[in-house]
Parts: structure tokens; C-alpha cells; sequence
């Protein structure tokens, strides 16, 4: 919209619009998706199709030899973990910015490869 006309609509003071966000739950549909990607020494995992407030604050990685991994966020939706989990099923957690977390237990089989995605738990 152009300023002229917001600035008929909005309340203008001073060259200044206030204006106020607020977040509003979304509903997907399907579940969370989990995209991996990398090499056998570090996984890139994007995830995506995220419901509820959709910003992701953590996401955790649990290979069927490990305990839960915290992944480091590198760009985007883009997680990283530096450990080998090649060969073993896959679970992930994910938390949002209001706190709200899922598991999807067992997402990816032992014979997952890179390039694949897989479809999760999903916010409600």
C-alpha cells in the first residue's frame, strides 16, 4: 500500500505510524518437515512446514546410539550437528519462540540418506 494512502487509514503523528504486532497460531497441514542434508561427518538438517507461533528457537537430534543433541542454527531453518549419525534412525524435538516443543520419535529409518525428507509430529 502506499504511504499516501495508509496514511489516510493509519493514525499519523509526528511522521510517525505506531504500528503493533502480535503473533497469531498458524495451522499446517501434514507434519513437521525434516529435510537432511551434509555429509557422514556433519548433518544439515532444514525444517520446515512448522505450525503454531512458526518461529523456531531449538531443535534436538537423537540418533538410536545417543541421547538428545542440541543442532546449532546456521542460517535460516538450517540446523547442524557435527555428530556422526549415519546408519541410525532418527528422532527430532523442536521448540518455538513461546516455548511450545514437539517430538517426533523414530522420523528417519536407520537407512535414511541425504537428500531426503521426512515428515513429523506437528504443532496443534
Amino acid at each position: 500500500m502506499s504511504q499516501p494512502v495508509f496514511s489516510k487509514i493509519a493514525y499519523w503523528r509526528v511522521g510517525i505510524v505506531p504500528v503493533l504486532y502480535r503473533r497469531v497460531p498458524c495451522y499446517k497441514q501434514g507434519g513437521i518437515n525434516f529435510t537432511i542434508n551434509g555429509n557422514p561427518w556433519f548433518n544439515f538438517v532444514l525444517v520446515s512446514n512448522v505450525g503454531g507461533v512458526g518461529d523456531i528457537s531449538a531443535v534436538s537430534v537423537e540418533g538410536y546410539g545417543t541421547g538428545w543433541i542440541s543442532m546449532k542454527r546456521t542460517w535460516g531453518q538450517n540446523w547442524e550437528c557435527d555428530t556422526v549419525l549415519v546408519g541410525q534412525s532418527l528422532s527430532f524435538q523442536v521448540t518455538t519462540g513461546d516455548g511450545k516443543q514437539v517430538t517426533s520419535h523414530d522420523v528417519a529409518p536407520s537407512d535414511w540418506q541425504f537428500g531426503q525428507t521426512f515428515s513429523g509430529n506437528q504443532f496443534s
